[in-house]
C-alpha cells in the first residue's frame, strides 16, 4: 500500500491516505482509501503482528520512516490531504498510526515487544513534512502509552531521500542523527534505540553514557561484521571489521540482486549449513606452501583465510612499497577516507598470523613465481587504468589518447605518481560510472579546474542512484560548476580538442580549445579488462607448464565498490 506502490506483482493499485502520484516513482500512484480499506490495512497490521508470535520473534515493528510506510504517510501533510478524522489537524493525522498501534498491542499483549520507527525529522523544515519540534515530539507524547521503546531515526521527506537515514560515509559523518534524535529525549522516559552508521565502540559507548539512545541500532555495522557485540564484549576492539559506509549492501539490494559488502566477503553466505564465516577448519592440504601474488584487498584477503585455516606457509608478495592495491589511492579521493579502513583492517589481522609473511616492493614475473617454490600459487594481481582510452561503451581505444603524453593522464597517475595536470580546462571522460571518475572531476574542480565530465552514459556516476550518493553527488557537481555532457562518446583526442559524436548518432561535438593549446587533458575512465583477463589467462599458462597446479579459485573473496568495471 502506499503512494510507492509499483503493483507489479499484484497487479493492484496501493491505497494511501490521499489520491496522490508518487514524487519518487514516476511509475506509482495511490488511491484514497475510504474507512473500509483503512480498517482492512489495520487488520492486516495486526495478522502480520500474530504470524511474528507465532514464528517466534520477540519484536514487532510498525515502520514509519525514509519516506515509506502508510503511517507515516498519514502523519505527513505533505501526503494527507483529507478532510474526514484522519485528516486535518496533527491529531487527526496520527490517527491511523495511533489505531493501528492500539490494534497491535491489543493483539499480541505481552507476547511480543511492540516499537515504532518513526522518522523524528524529514529535514526540510516544514509544516508539510516531520519536525522534531513539533510533529516528532507531539507524534512520542500521544503514542508513547503504547510502545515499549522508540526506533527512531531522521530523513526521508521522500522515498527518493530514504539516504538521508542511511546516509554514505562520503557525505554523512558517524552519528550524523544526533542533532535531532537527542531533542526526543526528554519526551520519553522508554528506551531509545537509534542509527547513525556506528561502528567505533566508543562512540556507542558514549551515545548510552549521554542518554541520548538506550539500544544501538546498526545494520551496516553489523553486515560488515555480525560479531561486533561480542568482539566488544571479549576485548576483541581491534577484530571489529568496521563497515566503510560505502553502500554497496544496499546498492545490491536496490538493485534486487545477492547482497555483498565491501568489508565482508563471506556475506550472503550464511545459508551453508555447519559453516561459519570466522571459524576456520584446517585445509585439506595444509601442509602447503602458498604463494599470493598482489597485496590489494582480494589478495589480502586470501592470505589471511589461507593462513587461518592453517597452510604450511603463505607468502603475500606485492610490488609497491604499501599494501592495498588501489585502494590505496582510492582513500585519498574526496570524502572516501573511510573506505582505507578495508586496507587498515586485513593489514591488522596479517600481522597477527604467523604462518602468513608479507613481502612488499617486489615485483614477480613468471620466471621467478616459477622459482619461488610456492605448491600453491593465487594470481590477485588486479587491473590498472587504460592508458589508452581502451573502454567497454565502444570496446575499442580512442584515436590521440596516450597517457605517456602530458596532457593524458590516468586516475593512477593522478593519484599515485603525482603527474601534473596542465592547463585550466580539463575534460574527464567517464566510462565507468560509479565514483571514480566524479571523485577525479571533484579533486580537480576543488584545486581551480574548469572540469567538464563527459559520458556514454544517460547521466554522471549511474551506480551511485542505487548507493544513494546521487541525492547528493548531482547536487555537488552543479556547486562545483562542473559542466556535464552525458550520452556522448569521446571518439578522438586532438591538439586541444576532444571529439565526440552522440550515443546513438547525430552531429559530432568538440570539447576544448581551436587554438592548438593542449590545456584539456583527458583521464582514461577505462578500467583495463585486457590486463585483468590476460593476467588470468597468464597464470593457468603458466602454473599449468610448471606443474604447480591450478589457481586458487577466489570465490567471493575481495568483492568490492570497483568490481563491477572488471
Amino acid at each position: 500500500m502506499g503512494k510507492d506502490t509499483t503493483g507489479f506483482n499484484t497487479r493492484q493499485p496501493g491505497g494511501g491516505p490521499s489520491a496522490i502520484v508518487s514524487d519518487s516513482m514516476w511509475w506509482s500512484a495511490a488511491y484514497e482509501m475510504d474507512l473500509d480499506d483503512i480498517y482492512d490495512l489495520q487488520d492486516r497490521y495486526v495478522a502480520a503482528a500474530k504470524r511474528a508470535r507465532s514464528a517466534g520473534f520477540d519484536i514487532v515493528n510498525i515502520a514509519g520512516a525514509e519516506g515509506a510506510g502508510v503511517p507515516l504517510h498519514f502523519l505527513m501533510a505533505r501526503y494527507n490531504h483529507r478532510t474526514d478524522s484522519y485528516g486535518g489537524s496533527f491529531e487527526n493525522r496520527a490517527r491511523f498510526w495511533l489505531e493501528t498501534l492500539e490494534k497491535v498491542r491489543a493483539a499480541v499483549g505481552d507476547d511480543l515487544a511492540v516499537t515504532t520507527r518513526l522518522c523524528v525529522d524529514t529535514l526540510h523544515n516544514s509544516d508539510h513534512g516531520i519536525r522534531v519540534a513539533e510533529e516528532g515530539v507531539g507524534f512520542i507524547q500521544l503514542a508513547d502509552h503504547l510502545v515499549d521503546f522508540w526506533d527512531l531515526q531522521v530523513g526521508g521527506d521522500s522515498l527518493e531521500h530514504w539516504v538521508r537515514d542511511a546516509g554514505s560515509s562520503r557525505f554523512y559523518p558517524e552519528n550524523f542523527q544526533s542533532e535531532w534524535v537527542r531533542q526526543a529525549r526528554p519526551y520519553t522516559d522508554k528506551p531509545i534505540v537509534g542509527v547513525g552508521r556506528f561502528t567505533s565502540p566508543d562512540t556507542m559507548a558514549d551515545l548510552v553514557r549521554s542518554g541520548q539512545l538506550d539500544i544501538i541500532g546498526a545494520a551496516r555495522p553489523s553486515i560488515a561484521d555480525p560479531f561486533i557485540p561480542n568482539k566488544i564484549n571479549e576485548g576483541r576492539v581491534d577484530d571489529i571489521r568496521e563497515c566503510i559506509g560505502c553502500n554497496v549492501c544496499i546498492s545490491r539490494v536496490n538493485a534486487g540482486a545477492h547482497i555483498v559488502c565491501t568489508q565482508n566477503a563471506t556475506l550472503g553466505e550464511e545459508y551453508r549449513r555447519g559453516w561459519h564465516p570466522e571459524r576456520f577448519s584446517t585445509a585439506r592440504n595444509a601442509e602447503a606452501n602458498v604463494l599470493v601474488v598482489g597485496a590489494g584487498p582480494a589478495g589480502m584477503e586470501c592470505a589471511i583465510t589461507l593462513g587461518k585455516r592453517g597452510m604450511q606457509s603463505v607468502h603475500l608478495v606485492e610490488a609497491a612499497d604499501e599494501l592495498g592495491g588501489h585502494f590505496r589511492w582510492v582513500r585519498q579521493l574526496p570524502g572516501l577516507a573511510e573506505w582505507g579502513r578495508v586496507v587498515d583492517w586485513r593489514q591488522s589481522q596479517l600481522a597477527k598470523l604467523a604462518n602468513v609473511h608479507v613481502v612488499s616492493g617486489k615485483r614477480l614475473d613468471a620466471p621467478t613465481v616459477l622459482d619461488y617454490g610456492a605448491d600453491l600459487v593465487v594470481i590477485a594481481t588486479g587491473s590498472s587504468w587504460a592508458t589508452d582510452g581502451l573502454n567497454g561503451p565502444s570496446q575499442s581505444t580512442i584515436t590521440g589518447a596516450d597517457a605517456a603524453l602530458p596532457h593524458i593522464l590516468t586516475p593512477e597517475q593522478i593519484m599515485l605518481e603525482g603527474k601534473p595536470v596542465p592547463g585550466d580546462r580539463v575534460v574527464v571522460y567517464d566510462c565507468e560510472a560509479y565514483f571514480v571518475g566524479v571523485s577525479i572531476a571533484e579533486k580537480l574542480a576543488r584545486a581551480g579546474k574548469q572540469v567538464t565530465l563527459v559520458t556514454p552514459m544517460a547521466g554522471p556516476a549511474l551506480y551511485m542512484g542505487l548507493t544513494g550518493e546521487a541525492v547528493e553527488m548531482m547536487p555537488l557537481l552543479a556547486e562545483l560548476k562542473i559542466a556535464v555532457v552525458a550520452r556522448h562518446h569521446v571518439t578522438e583526442i586532438g591538439d586541444g580538442l576532444v571529439h565526440g559524436v552522440p550515443k546513438g548518432g547525430g552531429p559530432p561535438r568538440q570539447v576544448g580549445n581551436r587554438r592548438g593549446r593542449t590545456d584539456h587533458p583527458t583521464s582514461s575512465r577505462q578500467r583495463a579488462v585486457s590486463r585483468s583477463q590476460g593476467g588470468s589467462a597468464w597464470a593457468r599458462r603458466l602454473l599449468k607448464s610448471s606443474g604447480v597446479g591450478p589457481p586458487v579459485d577466489l570465490g567471493p573473496l575481495g568483492r568490492c565498490p570497483c568490481a563491477g568495471s572488471v
